[in-house]
């Protein structure tokens, strides 16, 4: 099944193109050696991931700063290990993860192939929740900023997805209009829940294959996505 009558299309950026996960590792490696904390790498990533996730939903909730996020994260996750730092180490922990994290630039599987397929007949975007300071570097970093008009990120707009302010934002800067855009993202509440709140269409990169309801249209493969548009 085709979606018809679409023009412009928004991506997320983290998960979706940009490998967070495989990059954050990296970073917090850089870090632990910088640091000299003996931590394995791999223990620690599979107490602080479930925590990071608790923290950006609070962050989209509008219920920790972003000061908050990116101490809090740390503080709970080292907790678990009985360790503690002050937070001026907190602070230059987190401010040299957020440095690191641009430094390495693997794509998911596809992208680039995906968004070459899609960039000669459709206007190619960004909606992102990310961190101002690091998303622009991400995108030019890894060389896919090209394929974008327009980057729209939840701080300058001082919204953070799923609000629908952020979209309406995202497709007045575009040019589209809700009929002729589609979103494409792997979170379920923030890119889906988020864009359909608008009547946008969607397509769930569902690649860590959460249960979501069925008659949302979803892929578990970039590739995928050109058998719909």
């Amino acid at each position: 099944m085709k979606l018809t009558k679409i023009d412009h299309i928004f991506f997320d950026l983290d998960h979706t193109l940009w490998d967070f996960d495989k990059n954050s590792t990296l970073a917090f490696q850089k870090m632990f050696d910088k640091f000299n904390i003996g931590i394995d790498i791999y223990q620690f990533l599979s107490v602080y991931q479930p925590i990071n996730l608790q923290y950006w939903k609070l962050y989209r909730e509008e219920k920790v700063t972003k000061q908050e996020l990116r101490r809090g994260r740390l503080i709970k996750a080292f907790s678990a290990f009985n360790i503690s730092f002050p937070i001026q180490v907190i602070d230059q922990l987190s401010e040299d993860y957020i440095s690191f994290l641009p430094l390495n630039n693997y794509l998911i599987e596809g992208a680039v192939e995906l968004l070459t397929y899609l960039h000669p007949n459709y206007h190619l975007h960004i909606i992102t929740n990310g961190f101002r300071e690091v998303q622009n570097t991400k995108l030019s970093n890894s060389n896919i900023a090209q394929y974008f008009k327009t980057v729209t990120n939840s701080e300058d707009v001082g919204v953070k997805k799923p609000n629908p302010i952020i979209f309406e934002h995202a497709i007045a800067i575009s040019g589209a209009n809700i009929g002729n855009s589609l979103m494409i993202g792997d979170n379920y509440e923030a890119d889906i829940l988020g864009a359909e709140s608008l009547g946008i269409r969607s397509i769930c990169f569902n690649y860590h294959r959460e249960q979501i309801p069925q008659n949302i249209l979803q892929v578990s493969s970039l590739n995928e996505i050109k058998n719909y548009i």
